[in-house]
């Protein structure tokens, strides 16, 4: 994800991400960026969109994944 390599390589990161919904297909568009701002397409859309519960100040793991 861009929030977790543009905060390792401090540079500004994004995404889009083009995928649908599970339970209706309806087409979800967005964008997010490594300061975890994100933009969705599509005014109707409510996706779940959360930040995982990690403080990567006091990240002493060689990654991300070796926290979870």
């Amino acid at each position: 994800m861009p929030f977790v390599q543009g905060r390792l390589r401090s540079e500004p990161l994004s995404v889009a991400v083009r995928t649908e919904c599970a339970h209706c297909a309806q087409p979800i568009n967005f964008e997010i960026d490594s300061e975890l701002e994100y933009r969705i397409e599509e005014k109707e859309a409510a996706p779940l969109v959360f930040v995982p519960t990690v403080n990567f100040g006091e990240l002493t793991e060689p990654s991300i994944v070796d926290v979870f």
